[in-house]
């Protein structure tokens, strides 16, 4: 069942359900007998019809046909016959109610609710904001090839190596198992080991084991085009350094951040690779459709802006203390935000 505050969140969301029916063509599935709407488009006066009285409210054809749009087609699939349709103004009604009692018991004050229905809103004005948007398809040629010729770095490829890595505690063992992993002549063997010494929690992940101990692909140190940083530098430096597909590096990888010690197997390289523009087209369709929608949407906050004065205090901001308490402990349920003096 939802909670207090997702009820007013609910309602707010049919009524901006609604509020978009007004605003354009409604699809519903228009059958000849009784007049019963079942495709074809519907007028306002049709959208207006009421379906159910709640309490003081009303659900009408447009709220019903408004919440139908608004499913991806797959879940609209599900409302093919009327009974599931029934089922479906039954849900409306249930929220309407729920709602109602919510906003009696005060919950639409809470401060999660007041703030989800400010994101509802939010979304809604966005909605407007992207607006006949362009498509990746509708972005012109020319425009594409300037962005790809004007940004080549980003269309080369470094050479990508994938490494395989087993943790351990101490420079002793460290020893020892890098003379089993040089002797580990496939991938089931090295993850054998993996799960056997390994100190990292991924070692035991429920993965075939021949992948027992994977952390992706990396870059060298440096690189153009960098990795997230999850893998130390120390690491890619020593990946880097192995020979070929299949080799342990010659060495036990230390890291001055970390006590524990690493040791690195080479599992699959990738060649540097510089992309044609047959490549990138998509991609850079994509990127400028984002861009497009990204400056919408900063000149309408750059126009309410300027229509909402906007005062921080820095002086109460500072105040704020997070207490993450034993964050990152299994079970562990995150501490809140408090207030304090300066530390």
């Amino acid at each position: 069942m939802l909670s207090g505050s997702r009820f007013v969140v609910a309602t707010a969301a049919f009524a901006f359900a609604a509020s978009a029916c007004n605003d354009k063509a409604l699809k519903v599935d228009a059958a000849a007998d009784g007049g019963r709407h079942a495709g074809g488009v519907i007028s306002a006066e049709q959208a207006s019809k009421v379906l159910a009285h709640v309490g003081e409210h009303t659900i009408t054809l447009g709220d019903f046909v408004a919440s139908l749009e608004h499913m991806d087609q797959f879940d609209r699939l599900r409302y093919q016959s009327p009974e599931r349709r029934r089922e479906l103004l039954k849900e409306m009604i249930n929220i309407q109610i729920l709602a109602d009692e919510a906003v009696a018991k005060g919950y639409d004050k809470d401060p999660l609710a007041q703030q989800e229905e400010r994101a509802i809103l939010r979304n809604a004005m966005m909605d407007r904001a992207h607006a006949d948007a362009p498509t990746p398809n509708t972005i012109p040629e020319a425009e594409v090839h300037a962005y790809f010729d004007g940004h080549a770095d980003q269309f080369k490829d470094p050479e990508r190596r994938r490494i395989s890595v087993i943790v351990v505690a101490n420079d002793k063992s460290a020893r020892a198992v890098l003379e089993s992993a040089k002797k580990a002549n496939s991938a089931v063997q090295w993850g054998e080991l993996v799960r056997a010494k390994s100190l990292d929690g991924s070692a035991k992940a429920n993965v075939p084991v021949d992948l027992a101990g994977d952390y992706g692909l990396v870059t060298a140190p440096g690189a153009a085009t960098g990795d997230s940083g999850k893998v130390p530098d120390e690491v890619r430096a020593a990946a880097f350094q192995i020979g070929k597909v299949g080799d342990v590096y010659d060495g036990v990888v230390k890291i001055s951040t970390d006590p524990r010690l690493y040791i690195v197997r080479l599992t699959q390289k990738l060649d540097a690779h510089e992309r044609a523009y047959a490549e990138s087209e998509r991609a850079i369709r994509v990127k400028l459709v984002q861009e497009k929608i990204r400056e919408r949407e900063d000149e309408l906050l750059s126009q309410l802006r300027a229509q909402y004065p906007v005062q921080i205090d820095d002086a109460v901001l500072d105040t704020v203390r997070v207490d993450i308490g034993d964050a990152g402990a299994a079970g562990s349920t995150p501490a809140p935000v408090a207030p304090g003096g300066p530390h």
